[in-house]
């Protein structure tokens, strides 16, 4: 990804919304991408869980202020004082095969207008269930709660839209190309515009 965006973008890819997942989030964006002008997330194949508002809060607080410690570079109030906040520009990607709690962050992320979604429309795979057991040792699932969009739509049967659409061609996957993450790239540079030269040191 640094190497495609001349080092200006970072990524981070979720593979599931469980407790494991999110504080690799936190690991990934605190070491490999606070110094990028911006950041690719990646919820292709997620197959779900239940983390998707705290994920979403780590990209939607925004900096009010500045702090400066002595002897250290001036850094956001939230960074100082610990809190989780990537405070970058950012772009979502998604596909077929992301559901369930992975629909519930794109509905997130779209809702709070964090970024351009870019690939293919989710699964429309996403209803909360519950399991009881059974007799025989088996357990049943139970459908519990329905999930509606920020419009009232219900999201199951309801795949979240994108932004830009990319579909990977077929046997693309078994290369190194990926059509989805290229133009996630190249759009999100286009929002970020030329890059800032970076201040050098006199002597």
């Amino acid at each position: 990804m640094a190497q495609a965006s001349g080092g200006r973008l970072g990524y981070v890819h979720m593979l599931d919304m469980s407790q494991y997942s999110l504080n690799q989030l936190y690991l990934d964006l605190d070491a490999e991408n606070r110094s990028r002008d911006g950041v690719v997330i990646d919820v292709r194949n997620n197959t779900g869980g239940f983390v998707n508002v705290y994920a979403i809060d780590v990209l939607a607080r925004r900096g009010y202020m500045q702090m400066l410690a002595r002897g250290f570079e001036s850094m956001s109030s939230r960074t100082y004082l610990g809190q989780r906040a990537l405070e970058r520009p950012t772009i979502l990607v998604t596909n077929q095969q992301s559901l369930s709690d992975a629909e519930d962050f794109t509905e997130g992320y779209r809702t709070l207008k964090l970024g351009k979604v870019v690939g293919e429309p989710t699964a429309g795979w996403i209803i909360f269930t519950g399991s009881a057991a059974l007799v025989d040792g088996s357990t049943l699932r139970m459908p519990s709660s329905k999930v509606f969009a920020s419009d009232g739509t219900p999201m199951e049967m309801h795949p979240r839209p994108v932004d830009v659409p990319v579909k990977r061609p077929m046997g693309e996957s078994y290369t190194a190309k990926d059509s989805q993450l290229d133009a996630a790239v190249a759009e999100l540079l286009k929002e970020l515009g030329p890059a800032r030269a970076k201040p050098t040191s006199g002597n």
